[in-house]
């Protein structure tokens, strides 16, 4: 059981590192071209890191 968790809890945090960072690549890309795609793309993925590390995290966001 407990490695069912790990997994899913690994699942969850690379999901959520991979949607932050392809919502903040293709709007920085629609936007401001290269440059805003590598950048808004680093911010997806910090914003993706911080709401992927706990699931709750998500929840308070959306409240």
């Amino acid at each position: 059981m407990r490695k069912l968790i790990t997994i899913l809890r690994f699942a969850w945090m690379l999901s959520s590192v991979m949607v932050g960072t392809m919502i903040g690549a293709a709007s920085g890309m629609d936007h401001h071209g290269w440059v805003g795609a590598i950048a808004l793309g680093f911010v997806g993925l910090v914003a993706g890191v911080l709401l992927g590390s706990t699931p709750s995290g998500i929840l308070q966001f959306l409240k």
